[in-house]
């Protein structure tokens, strides 16, 4: 078996026919680590260096709330449920730290709706780390909850020391971990998805209002969370919703606070006005054809289980291609509705979306004559490979 490619010609066609006659200009972020994605279907925007890792900050508490959001939608933990402030989260990310702090007062109990409030409107450290120590029992063990559920959910290079994010050896994340795991965030957790743009919390009687640079803009943004490393620069993940769309980005490596406001803007702003969402195909509609080896047929139509959408570059449809990927020739038999291959559409040189194809017919075990010539043919054309 060869890994094969063939061209969608029908859906290079529907793409340069529905493109949008509109341009939009091309677009270059300053951020050196970038990545964005459409909500809906998932389909890849714009990638610059995004698996390169670096130190997470504050975006590591994205990761934080992941855990407790997965702990409340399986009962493990109940928003009304109180945790003790110990010195140590009070000294380490409370008042005396110095760093960002919900301001919870050692040897108190607080609520986990309010911590986390304070975790994802103030980014506090103490919040997370009563969090951490309330759940796990200490930070390092938290970390490892952590750790495990970024792999549960598909997040395969990004790793946790803590839960704040304070520096740590060893602590990484990469562009296109965080926006993935902000669109798993959104997805899963549409309950617990507003916190992330309430405008401000008070607690012990100090009044604070959210961090994200980007809610008061009216750009449509509602979320996520900002990061600073000394060795990063700063970091943002972000999401904003404008006329039923919706994309996700995450910027990293920016040199000011003003820079990471502005790129973050520009890029959502392009990313909402450069793309047009078209539906190609309905489920179940024939997309192309794979080759069959030792079948009664040579050719087998394929198709999506799903509706198929693609967002398309506003007069720059060229920058689009289409190809049917599989194990080919497919062996005989082949029963309707077996996933025999995937399609995947490229922007430029980013795969941009992929979505698994199914046999939209049976195919039966062909003649014995037939299996012979299918051999012969396959044995030339595996010469020519």
């Amino acid at each position: 078996m060869f890994r094969s490619v063939a061209t969608a010609t029908a859906l290079l066609l529907a793409i340069l026919v529905l493109a949008g006659l509109v341009r939009a200009e091309p677009y270059e972020s300053k951020a050196p680590r970038a990545f964005m994605v459409d909500a809906e279907t998932g389909a890849v925007l714009y990638s610059r260096n995004a698996d390169e890792p670096f130190p997470p900050a504050s975006l590591a508490k994205l990761m934080t709330m992941e855990v407790v959001f997965d702990a409340l939608k399986n009962g493990r933990v109940a928003l009304d449920e109180t945790f003790f402030v110990s010195e140590y989260a009070w000294r380490t990310g409370g008042a005396p730290s110095g760093t960002a702090t919900m301001f919870a007062a050692v040897k108190s109990s607080v609520p986990l709706e309010a911590l986390i409030k304070g975790a994802i409107v103030q980014s506090a450290n103490d919040a997370c780390i009563i969090i951490a120590e309330g759940m796990a029992g200490s930070e390092e063990n938290f970390a490892q909850t952590m750790t495990e559920r970024a792999r549960a959910v598909g997040l395969e290079e990004s790793t946790f020391v803590n839960p704040t994010g304070l520096p740590a050896e060893g602590q990484k994340v990469t562009a296109r971990e965080m926006t993935l795991l902000a669109r798993h965030l959104w997805r899963e957790y549409p309950e617990y998805y507003g916190y992330f743009s309430q405008p401000d919390f008070e607690w012990n009687g100090i009044f604070q209002r959210n961090r994200n640079p980007l809610l008061p803009l009216e750009i449509g943004a509602d979320g996520l969370g900002t990061g600073f490393a000394e060795a990063s620069g700063y970091a943002i993940t972000a999401s904003a919703t404008r006329q039923r769309r919706r994309v996700f980005v995450t910027l990293g490596g920016l040199t000011s606070e003003d820079e990471r406001v502005e790129e973050a803007r520009k890029i959502i702003d392009w990313g909402m006005r450069a793309f047009a969402k078209r539906a190609l195909f309905a489920a179940g509609e024939a997309i192309g054809e794979v080759r069959v080896y030792g079948g009664e047929k040579s050719r087998l139509a394929v198709r999506a289980a799903e509706s198929l959408s693609v967002l398309v570059p506003l007069g720059e449809p060229g920058r689009l291609s289409a190809r049917i990927v599989y194990q080919g020739p497919v062996p005989a038999p082949v029963e309707e509705g077996a996933e025999v291959g995937t399609l995947q559409i490229w922007l430029g040189d980013t795969l941009s979306q992929e979505a698994p194809l199914y046999a939209a017919e049976s195919v039966a075990k062909g003649t014995l004559r037939q299996r012979a010539v299918g051999a012969m043919g396959e044995l030339l054309i595996g010469w020519m490979r």
